[in-house]
C-alpha cells in the first residue's frame, strides 16, 4: 500500500514550487509491480532505500511522480484516497519538463491536461468589484452564485454582472477568496484590476526558532508589512479582514489564519486559544519531533536550528540514525531491523529521552535492549568513566528468561538478579554490578533501596504492569532516578488512550499535559489527537510482515460450534434471568457503577456457559428453579466436543512434529490461560493455536498468538477461535471489530486498538 498525503495549501506550495508531501508505505513482503516506479522516484530523491515518511517536492518533481503514478488513487486529500486532480495547478507554474533525457519509469503518451478556462471574471478595487459569473448552464453556477449572493452582490441587469459597492465588504470578500479563487484556477482578474489593487498584499505566516536551555522557543505569528503588531492585534479582534498600513493594505485570509491558530493551539497546548498576532511557546526538547510536524504543516519551509534537526531528523527518518557502539562479537547475531531499533534505542538515550520498543511479538524486544546496554557498558570502557549500573524490571516469571538471555548476548555484562532471598543490601553492591534485573513486586517491596540508587537507564519489560498510573508498580517505577527509560511491550495500549498517558509519565515524566478535569465531546478529542502525535515518535513498532517476510504465514480461522441441547437450555434461562435482574436494577435507581457491574457479573456468567456449563458456580445456577438445575456432565458442552475433536486432529496429523514439542516429546499438546499466553513464552515448537475462550480485546489474542508465531518458527502457525453460534460470543467478534478502529492511529501498523467497554457495549452484548 502506497499512499501521499497532500497538504491542504497544495496551491500555496505548487506556488512557491515546494510541495510537502507525507508518505505513507506499508508495501508487505513485496511491494505491487503497479508501485514500483513511484518506489524507484522516492529512492533517487531521498537518497535512501528506506522510502522517507515525508519528502518536499519541486514542481518538476510532482510532475513526474503524478506520471509514475499513472492515475492510481494513491494521492490522499481530505482525508480519502483519490486520484491527481491538479494538473491545472502545475500548468500555471509553466515549469520546464523534469529532464529532456528519456525516463526509465515515465509512462509514454501521458500529458498533463491544459488548465481549464476561469470560471469568474473580476474587476474593481478595494472600493468595489464587479463580478461575471458562468452561463447558467454551467454546473457549478449554483455555487458561485450562492458566493455573491452570501456576501452581499446584487445583479446589474444591463451588463449581467453582480456588484459589491462597500469598501469593507469588498476587502473582506477579496482577504477570504481572492488568494484561493486564484491559485485554484476558478477566477481570473482584468487589467483595470491588477492596477487598483497592486497595493493590496497577503499577510504572511512567520516561524522563528531559537535554541535555549534545555529546549527551544517557537514564535509563530503575522508577517503584515508596514503594519504595527498592535494593528493585527486590533484587526483579529474586531474579526476584520484586513489591515491599513499607510498606502498599503494588509489582507489577512481567514483560511491561513486558523491554520495559525491551530498551530498555536497544538505547540501551546490550550485548545480554546485563539489567533494570535505573535505567539511564543516554550518546548522542552522532548516535543521536538511534534513541533516538527506541527511547524511544516503550517510552513514548510521553515528552517530550524541545527541542534533541532540533530534531534528531530533521526526520529522521523530511522536510517539516519548513528549505529549503537554493539560490542562486536554481538553485531552478527542482530538483523538489520534490530541493528536499527538498538540505534533508536541509544539515539534517544544519548539526548536523556526515553521510549516504547513495541515490536510485534516475536521480534526479539529483549535482544534489543541487551544489545542498547551492551553498548551503554561498551562506551562507558572506551571513556573510562566510572561504573554506572543499568536495571531492567519485568514480571517475575520472566526473571530467569532474562538473566539467561543476558548470559548468552551480553556475557561481558556483570549480572545479578535481585529477588527472593538473593538481595543486594548496599549502594555500593549495586554499583559493583552493571545489570541488576528484578522483578516488579520485589521493586515495590525494596522501593526505598532502588530510589537510593541512579542508575543509566532503566528498562521495564511487560509494559502493561504500569499500565494503571495508581498502581504500585507505576509509582515505583516513575520514583526511579535514571538518565533513560524504556518500555518493552508488544501491545501498549490494551484498553484506552490513558494506557499510554501512565506509560509516558513513566517515560518522560512532565512531557504529557493533564487532561482537564470533566473534559468530554470534540475538546476531548483534541487532547487524545495531541496525545497521538506527542507519543508517535516515541513508539517504534516494527510487524513481522515488514521485517521478517521469511516467516511462514499465521491463519486464523474462527469455528462455530453449536451449543448441547442442555447447554442453550442454560444459556437462555441465563439471559433471560440477567436481563430481569438489570431491568429491576435499573427501575430501582441504582447507579451506573452498579448496573456496569451487574453487566460484568452477567456476561460472565454467559461466557461461562458457552465453554462448558460446569464453569457455572452452583449459586449462579436457578437456584430457585423448579425442578432444580440438573447435574452436568463434559457431554454438555458443545465447544469441548469441537475442542478434543480439534487436537486429535492436530496430534494425529503433526505427530511427529508434536513429539519434538519444545524438547519434551511427552508434551504433545500445551493448556495455558490466555494471560498466560500473552507473557514472556516461547513456543516455536506449536503451529496450532486454539483460543477457547474468546475475549474482546482483540491484541491480548494476537499477543497469546504470537507466542508460537515468531522468530524461530519454520512451519505456518493456525490460529483457531471456538466461538458458539448464537451466543455472546458472537458479538464479542463483532465488538473486536469496531473497537479496533478506534485507535489505530496511534502509532504506525498497531494491532492494541481496544478501547474501554461502556455501559452501552455490555448491554449490547448480552442482549
Amino acid at each position: 500500500m502506497l499512499r501521499f498525503h497532500l497538504p491542504p495549501n497544495l496551491a500555496a506550495a505548487i506556488g512557491r514550487n515546494a510541495v510537502p508531501l507525507r508518505v505513507e508505505v506499508d508495501l508487505g513482503p513485496a511491494p505491487e509491480p503497479a508501485e514500483l516506479p513511484a518506489l524507484a522516484l522516492l529512492q533517487r530523491w531521498s537518497g535512501t532505500d528506506v522510502p522517507p515518511k515525508f519528502i518536499q517536492l519541486s514542481c518538476p518533481q510532482l510532475r513526474e511522480l503524478v506520471r509514475a503514478i499513472d492515475g492510481e488513487p494513491w494521492f490522499v486529500e481530505n482525508a480519502r484516497p483519490t486520484v491527481w486532480q491538479h494538473d491545472h495547478l502545475l500548468a500555471l507554474r509553466e515549469q520546464p519538463a523534469p529532464s529532456a533525457a528519456p525516463s526509465t519509469i515515465a509512462r509514454p503518451g501521458l500529458r498533463l491536461a491544459p488548465p481549464p478556462a476561469p470560471l469568474l471574471l473580476i474587476d474593481g478595487s478595494e472600493h468595489f468589484l464587479a463580478i461575471t459569473l458562468p452561463d447558467r448552464e454551467h454546473p457549478r453556477y449554483a455555487q458561485f452564485l450562492s458566493l455573491v449572493k452570501d456576501h452581499g452582490f446584487t445583479l446589474e441587469p444591463s451588463n449581467r454582472k453582480w456588484w459589491l459597492r462597500d469598501r469593507h465588504k469588498t476587502l473582506g470578500f477579496l482577504a477570504r477568496h481572492l488568494s484561493r479563487l486564484r491559485s485554484s484556477g476558478e477566477a481570473a482578474v482584468t487589467a483595470n484590476f491588477e492596477r487598483n489593487t497592486a497595493h493590496l498584499v497577503f499577510a504572511d505566516v512567520t516561524t522563528e526558532v531559537r535554541a535555549g536551555t534545555g529546549g527551544f522557543e517557537i514564535a509563530l505569528g503575522l508577517r503584515a508589512p508596514g503594519a504595527s503588531d498592535d494593528d493585527v492585534r486590533s484587526a483579529l479582534a474586531g474579526s476584520r479582514g484586513y489591515v491599513e498600513a499607510g498606502k498599503q493594505i494588509v489582507l489577512l485570509d481567514p483560511d491561513r489564519l486558523e491554520k495559525l491558530a491551530a498551530a498555536q493551539r497544538a505547540l501551546s497546548g490550550d485548545p480554546a486559544a485563539q489567533v494570535a498576532a505573535r505567539r511564543v511557546v516554550r518546548l522542552s526538547s522532548a516535543r521536538v519531533p511534534e513541533a516538527e510536524t506541527v511547524l511544516e504543516q503550517l510552513s514548510p519551509d521553515f528552517a530550524p536550528p541545527e541542534s533541532w534537526r540533530a534531534r528531530s531528523a533521526a526520529l522521523r527518518h530511522l536510517t539516519t540514525l548513528e549505529p549503537a557502539p554493539i560490542p562486536p562479537f554481538l553485531e552478527p547475531q542482530l538483523r538489520p531491523y534490530q541493528r536499527l531499533g538498538t540505534a533508536w534505542l541509544w539515539h534517544l538515550h544519548r539526548h536523556q529521552l526515553g521510549g516504547i520498543l513495541a515490536d510485534e511479538m516475536g521480534l526479539g524486544k529483549t535482544l534489543q535492549a541487551l544489545a542498547l546496554l551492551s553498548a551503554l557498558a561498551a562506551a562507558r570502557e572506551r571513556a573510562s568513566s566510572s561504573p554506572l549500573t543499568c536495571l531492567v524490571v519485568c514480571p517475575a516469571s520472566l526473571l530467569e528468561n532474562w538473566r539467561r538471555e543476558a548470559a548468552r548476548f551480553a556475557p561481558q555484562l556483570r549480572v545479578f538478579v535481585h529477588h527472593a532471598a538473593n538481595r543486594l543490601e548496599t549502594v555500593a553492591a549495586a554499583a559493583a554490578r552493571d545489570l541488576i534485573i528484578t522483578s516488579y513486586g520485589t521493586l515495590t517491596r525494596d522501593a526505598e533501596f532502588f530510589a537510593s540508587l541512579e542508575f543509566v537507564t532503566v528498562v521495564a519489560d511487560e509494559a502493561q504492569h504500569i499500565k494503571n498510573r495508581r498502581s504500585q508498580n507505576a509509582a515505583v517505577l516513575r520514583s526511579l532516578r535514571a538518565r533513560s527509560r524504556f518500555l518493552l511491550t508488544g501491545t501498549p495500549l490494551e484498553n484506552s488512550l490513558d494506557d499510554l498517558r501512565s506509560l509516558f509519565e513513566f517515560l518522560l515524566p512532565g512531557y504529557l499535559q493533564p487532561v482537564p478535569t470533566g473534559v468530554r465531546g470534540e475538546d476531548r478529542g483534541w487532547y487524545d489527537e495531541r496525545l497521538r502525535a506527542q507519543t508517535a515518535p516515541y513508539i517504534l513498532r516494527r510487524t513481522k510482515r515488514a521485517v521478517a517476510p521469511e516467516l511462514p504465514a499465521r491463519l486464523e480461522q474462527v469455528l462455530w460450534c453449536d451449543l448441547s441441547s442442555a447447554q442453550a437450555a442454560l444459556y437462555r434461562s441465563t439471559q433471560e434471568r440477567g436481563e430481569r435482574d438489570l431491568f429491576d436494577l435499573e427501575a430501582g435507581g441504582a447507579s451506573e457503577a452498579r448496573l456496569r457491574l451487574a453487566a460484568f457479573t452477567q456476561l460472565l456468567r454467559l461466557r461461562q456457559i458457552c465453554c462448558d456449563p460446569r464453569l457455572l458456580a452452583p449459586t449462579a445456577l436457578s437456584a430457585e428453579a423448579n425442578p432444580p438445575a440438573p447435574a452436568y456432565t463434559a457431554a454438555d458442552s458443545g465447544k469441548l466436543d469441537a475442542l478434543i475433536e480439534l487436537l486429535a486432529e492436530a496430534v494425529d496429523d503433526r505427530q511427529a512434529e508434536v513429539d519434538r514439542f519444545q524438547s519434551s516429546p511427552e508434551i504433545p499438546v500445551f493448556l495455558l490461560s490466555l494471560k498466560a499466553g500473552g507473557t514472556g513464552l516461547n513456543l516455536t515448537g506449536a503451529d496450532t493455536v486454539v483460543h477457547f475462550d474468546p475475549w474482546w480485546n482483540p491484541a491480548v489474542e494476537a499477543q497469546a498468538t504470537d507466542r508460537a508465531h515468531r522468530l524461530g518458527q519454520t512451519r505456518v502457525v493456525t490460529s483457531y477461535k471456538l466461538i458458539a453460534a448464537g451466543t455472546v460470543e458472537e458479538k464479542v467478534l463483532a465488538l473486536q471489530a469496531e473497537k479496533r478502529a478506534l485507535l489505530a492511529n496511534v502509532f504506525e501498523a498497531s494491532d492494541a486498538a481496544a478501547a474501554k467497554l461502556s455501559l452501552a457495549d455490555l448491554r449490547s452484548l448480552l442482549r
